[in-house]
């Protein structure tokens, strides 16, 4: 069995920080983790990739080709497409390495994770590879500690989770960037109760929110009715933030269950010691 993260998420949240914060965690207790980078704009990360999707193509690929003319948008859904047409590709550079360990940083494009097929196309490829995966969606908690936002966030999470159909764990990232008072205010969304924040925003007296009050009411039943968005805060200078997060991950992905169990033999005492 080999384990795998889907690191995913909107642009400016954190995640190839997180990957590199994860790759340091796990060398320092003594864990392999490799990564993946699926970003063919990717200009630079904190981290060695195992595979570089910018080997087979970079967006400037798309974007500057006289017949395709794509914009930054377009060329990331082209690159990806690209990559699915070179699944042996993929499949070399990542080798067959029973029970290692690999983080793919995928691209900030959210509509990629939403509605488009491209990437239940690759989960599909990676387990036909023998890859149990964690959907790991990354979101700014900066952007998170207003009411309207948080909704926003949450849904966004819930599309992800309905149309990549995984495992999946929601992260607010950032946390160490947050005021005292914005993470206090933080604390009430981590498990988020839709009447709790419609509350929120009806006391915003926001002429906008008054406009769409019954539209707010009907995404917050949505969330409700869903009953699966929670997040959980890291905060990369602590370590014990980053171990609760692997560690939760490592759970969903049953991640070390099939390794034997080491036993330690000890010498009996000799009773003649005691005289």
């Amino acid at each position: 069995m080999r384990y795998a993260q889907l690191v995913v998420g909107p642009a400016g949240s954190g995640k190839s920080t997180y990957c590199s914060t994860i790759v340091n965690h796990a060398t320092d207790t003594n864990r392999v983790i490799e990564v993946v980078n699926l970003d063919p704009a990717a200009e630079h990360f904190d981290y060695q990739p195992l595979v570089d999707i910018r080997e087979l193509i970079h967006l400037d690929d798309a974007m500057e080709d006289e017949e395709l003319q794509f914009g930054p948008n377009g060329g990331l859904v082209f690159c990806l497409e690209t990559l699915l047409e070179n699944c042996d590709w993929l499949e070399e550079q990542l080798g067959d390495v029973d029970d290692d360990y690999i983080v793919f940083d995928c691209p900030g494009q959210i509509e990629l994770y939403t509605h488009l097929p491209v990437m239940r196309k690759l989960v599909d490829a990676l387990q036909r590879w023998n890859f149990r995966i964690c959907v790991v969606f990354m979101i700014d908690s900066q952007f998170m500690i207003d009411g309207a936002k948080f909704l926003s966030g949450t849904m966004a999470a819930l599309s992800v989770m309905v149309n990549l159909e995984l495992p999946h764990v929601n992260v607010l990232t950032k946390m160490d960037l947050l005021s005292k008072s914005a993470r206090k205010q933080l604390d009430n969304y981590l498990d988020p109760d839709p009447h709790i924040l419609l509350a929120d925003m009806r006391n915003s007296k926001s002429k906008w929110h008054e406009k769409y009050a019954k539209l707010t009411e009907a995404i917050g039943e949505v969330i409700e009715n869903f009953s699966l968005v929670r997040f959980y805060p890291l905060n990369i200078k602590e370590e014990e933030s980053i171990d609760n997060i692997l560690l939760t991950i490592d759970n969903i992905i049953q991640y070390g269950e099939d390794a034997d169990v080491k036993v330690k033999d000890f010498d009996e005492p000799d009773p003649e010691d005691d005289d």
